[in-house]
């Protein structure tokens, strides 16, 4: 796993704490092969940029996940990319109250869901994602972020 620092590093996670919350989603999901990723921490800037050109909305979002799209044949353990917004981030912890750290974790987690197909478009889909992050979030000894 990469972990790249787009924005000033202070006051931000450390990499190990991001392969930590990462290697606690894969395991959580049971992924049994080898994986890899990618996670760049990003400014409001570049988190705007890159949620309106990938998903149309104009707006910088806390987590953007871009699943590996790899030729047929190809068997790479590569699983995408995951983009945080450092400034959403931060911001979203002080709104809703949580500690900042746990709320990075979570959105790590959540990311890595996304790129092992994991979605909450429709209402079942969203409650077992919720579940499943909340059960490994649990295993790392924080709250329930949906309570």
């Amino acid at each position: 796993m990469h972990v790249g620092y787009a924005v000033p590093r202070s006051g931000l996670p450390a990499p190990a704490s991001f392969r930590r919350w990462a290697a606690a989603a894969l395991h959580g999901a049971k992924r049994r092969k080898p994986a890899e990723l990618a996670i760049r921490l990003v400014d409001a800037d570049e988190g705007r940029a890159l949620n309106r050109d990938y998903r149309g909305k104009d707006y910088a979002t806390n987590v953007l996940s871009f699943p590996a799209e790899l030729p047929p044949g190809v068997a790479l353990p590569l699983i995408g990319d995951l983009a945080i917004c450092a400034p959403v981030v931060l911001r979203e912890a002080l709104e809703q109250g949580k500690p900042v750290r746990d709320h990075w974790a979570h959105l790590t987690i959540h990311g890595v869901l996304h790129l092992l197909g994991h979605d909450h478009i429709e209402e079942g889909e969203a409650e077992a994602m919720e579940a499943l992050e909340t059960r490994i979030l649990a295993g790392l000894g924080i709250a329930d972020p949906y309570a």
